[in-house]
């Protein structure tokens, strides 16, 4: 990483680039067949020679985590590419940190308006480093920044940005109940909810400790005293079924549990090395 690239490293969120650099780890660490091709967030972060071998990096250390990333977005892009064939033609992502689909899917992208929604510093970065690499593309994601601190609603940033509420949509939020209060979630998912008819919410969610494999307790306990320590504490984590009685709830008409066992069915059925996603984190997508 260069040293323009390093003065902006402090605005982008660093789970965004976590989550960038294990995408790109998966095809570096892990043997065909792939479940996600995600070479471009290695690309965007540009990071320091040596990075594999980072504690938050290491292959065999991070191995069920980045299952678990790869396994929840190939699930989102199938998930959209069907809600696509069936003539959707909005798609948000809330949090959308350093995600790739509109740069890699093109022939997806094309037929929809993409919407990323995000932080402002995060999505500065981004656009910054789309330019320097010749990928802001005049046809590409309409970028969404709303700073959730101080309190600025994403749903006005949203239409704003030209997002149509009379249209159907399918919704992802990935990796983020887990940081936001049951009261911030329920608002969120109202406001989907009120969406029109035949949209669709993916979302995932941390299970709690008792609900994890034992032998992958003591690494989610590390992450979560990690991610206190780092200003950006796990604040929620949901029983399967606390999950889809929210749901219902805020006004979703139908809502599926999809499980890490089922993901592993779907993805990862008969390979060799045994590549698993993590049992600490799951979906639900609800449908208005």
């Amino acid at each position: 990483m260069d040293a323009h690239q390093a003065d902006q490293a402090h605005q982008v969120d660093g789970t965004a680039l976590r989550v960038a650099l294990w995408r790109a780890l998966h095809l570096q660490a892990d043997p065909a067949p792939h479940v996600l091709d995600d070479a471009l967030g290695l690309r965007l972060v540009a990071p320091d020679e040596g990075w594999r071998e980072r504690p938050d990096m290491h292959p065999d250390a991070t191995r069920r985590m980045r299952a678990s990333i790869v396994a929840r977005a190939r699930f989102v892009e199938d998930l959209v590419t069907e809600r696509a064939e069936e003539g959707l033609g909005q798609y948000v992502l809330l949090g959308a940190g350093l995600d790739t689909f509109a740069q890699r899917r093109p022939d997806l992208a094309a037929g929809l308006r993409v919407f990323e929604v995000d932080q402002p510093g995060t999505q500065a970065w981004k656009r910054r480093r789309l330019a320097e690499l010749g990928l802001d593309l005049p046809d590409g994601p309409r970028f969404v920044p709303v700073d959730f601190e101080a309190g600025d609603s994403w749903w006005d940033g949203l239409v704003a940005a030209g997002f149509d509420p009379a249209r159907p949509a399918v919704v992802a939020s990935l990796g983020v109940s887990m940081y936001l209060t049951r009261e911030a979630t329920a608002a969120t998912l109202r406001q989907i909810a009120a969406l029109a008819p035949g949209s669709t919410l993916a979302m995932t969610f941390m299970l709690p400790l008792d609900l994890v494999g034992a032998d992958e307790r003591p690494g989610l306990q590390a992450t979560q005293h990690a991610a206190r320590a780092a200003g950006t504490p796990f604040v929620s984590l949901y029983a399967p079924s606390d999950l889809l009685a929210l749901t219902h709830e805020t006004g979703f008409r139908d809502a599926e549990h999809i499980s890490s066992a089922e993901l592993a069915d779907r993805y990862f059925a008969g390979r060799a090395d045994g590549l698993l996603p993590s049992s600490a984190e799951e979906l639900v997508v609800a449908t208005v």
